[in-house]
């Protein structure tokens, strides 16, 4: 994948709609630039203020996890109030994650991630296998997880109070996935303003869950809270498994960090993006839940299947429960658009490094979008959406995920060791990267334990990345029938998609 193949000016010498193509260098290493009608660099911009910065990790994180999550984390500690800690814990440990990414994003200035940070680390190879694992298991995984909450919520107000079918569910799932893809193919400033609309929608319908929550509260309706602490039915093996539903429901803080480049100023940006961010959701997240428990029983919350809507009805006259899912159905789509804008910039840093088809770094000639990128993943989430069921989905990605972010903190740790002259403008305590890193991982080795199929599972597919790596970018030495191939790919999509390299 580190051989480059691009189109030259034997090849037509303009690229599509009339734009301007030169050509400079010598060999197979040359430099191009393409410029558009209004003589505008093809690339991509600084166009992440601290307002749609905050806009995009707020938007990513509330999503799906509240309203599937605190079913979850309530059956495994087994008491509303140890729920309720285990809330507040996750929300403190993602700050203490949240805070140590902001460090790396302060002092490594490069898009990418995860991705980024463990190549600056440990090198090409662990960073490779964490893109292998990113690109077939958890990133695919982790938006089928959202969509299919998606599709559950859009479609709860025409089918109530019937059952929806799952083939329904699944097909506007994928009609949601799609035009999540084509958004961020087309505009890069559409998906940030619709990015800031939605996150302002599911602020107004946490708001519309809290507020009257909060009213029977103070009315004295806290017949579900008393005993809230009550551990007779709490298990310890499923202590993990409760962290990886709370986890997962604050999953999206480290986002921001993967369009680091297109940021604004982001010694000052990101750090104060995520600090603004992590304060707002866990306030919202710990309201939330205090607001569900008003009305519902522990048992009554188990029993739904749709704990907004639930809320609703319990608490609402006439349609008004029918609106609830329409805004948590915005919220679910918030966290696929941000997390699709936020991973095609991984595969196109992935792209630069020469882990992937060259394709994958180039540039829309007119939209300015990294167009391949983003469509990269839409093979494989389609194919995760239609296996397996949502509860198995979100444990098997979570092993994976905070495995790989235990191993990215580690990384800090690391370079603060390995290079101590690295410019940090924004630094933490050393005690919160070690906090985060060892509860990471405890959680990751203890779920060997509680759920061995699924972390096993999980680790397979982690090692599948070793022989990748040394047979698709250590030894790139190829048959040159399997080198034309690869070259044809390049050539024929960057047609397709008319996208060239972006100017430097």
């Amino acid at each position: 994948m580190s051989q480059r193949s691009m189109l030259t000016p034997e090849d037509g010498g303009a690229a599509a709609n009339g734009h301007k193509v030169s050509v400079r260098g010598s060999g197979s290493r040359f430099k191009r630039k393409v410029l558009d009608e209004g003589n505008k660099k093809v690339g991509l911009g600084k166009k992440v203020t601290l307002f749609r910065g905050t806009s995009m990790i707020v938007g990513t994180i509330i999503g799906a996890g509240i309203f599937i999550s605190p079913k979850g984390i309530l059956k495994h500690t087994g008491s509303v109030g140890m729920s309720l800690v285990m809330w507040i814990a996750c929300g403190v440990l993602s700050l203490f994650g949240a805070l140590s990414y902001a460090e790396l994003g302060t002092c490594i200035k490069k898009s990418g991630g995860h991705y980024t940070y463990i190549m600056e680390a440990f090198g090409p190879q662990m960073a490779f296998i964490r893109l292998w694992v990113d690109l077939i298991a958890i990133r695919p995984a982790a938006l089928a997880v959202i969509a299919l909450a998606f599709g559950q919520y859009i479609l709860e107000p025409l089918f109530m109070p019937c059952d929806i079918p799952p083939i329904a569910v699944k097909l506007t799932t994928a009609m949601g996935i799609t035009s999540v893809m084509y958004l961020n193919s087309v505009s890069v400033t559409w998906t940030t303003r619709i990015q800031v609309f939605l996150t302002l929608s599911k602020l107004l319908a946490i708001a519309s869950i809290i507020v009257p929550g909060m009213y029977q509260l103070f009315k004295g309706e806290t017949k579900n809270l008393e005993n809230a602490f009550e551990l007779s039915n709490i298990k310890l093996s499923g202590m993990p498994l409760a962290f990886y539903s709370g986890m997962y429901a604050y999953a999206g803080w480290f986002y921001l960090n993967f369009v680091t480049e297109e940021v604004d100023n982001p010694e000052r940006t990101l750090p104060l993006a995520i600090c603004i961010s992590m304060a707002i959701v866990t306030l919202c997240y710990v309201l939330i839940n205090v607001a569900y428990y008003t009305v519902m029983s522990a048992e009554e919350l188990l029993a739904s299947e749709a704990v907004a809507v639930t809320f609703a009805e319990k608490l609402m006259l006439g349609n008004l429960s029918r609106v609830v899912p329409v805004f948590v159905a915005l919220s679910c789509y918030g966290p696929m658009n941000g997390c699709l804008f936020a991973l095609s910039r991984m595969f196109l840093v992935a792209s630069r490094e020469g882990q992937l088809p060259e394709v994958f770094s180039m540039i829309h000639i007119r939209r300015h979008t990294p167009m391949a990128a983003v469509l990269l993943l839409y093979p494989m989430t389609m194919l995760q959406l239609f296996v397996g069921d949502i509860y198995s989905l979100l444990n098997f990605m979570s092993f994976l995920r905070w495995l790989f972010i235990g191993v990215v903190v580690l990384g800090l740790i690391y370079l603060r060791y390995t290079q101590p002259d690295l410019p940090r403008t924004f630094k933490v305590p050393i005690f919160i990267p070690v906090v985060f890193c060892l509860t990471s991982f405890f959680m990751v080795f203890w779920s060997l334990y509680s759920d061995p199929v699924n972390t096993g599972i999980g680790f397979a597919i982690s090692l599948t990345g070793i022989p990748a790596y040394y047979i698709f970018i250590y030894f790139n030495q190829r048959p040159k029938w399997l080198q034309r191939a690869l070259d044809s790919f390049n050539r024929t999509l960057q047609i397709i998609l008319e996208v060239v390299p972006a100017e430097e």
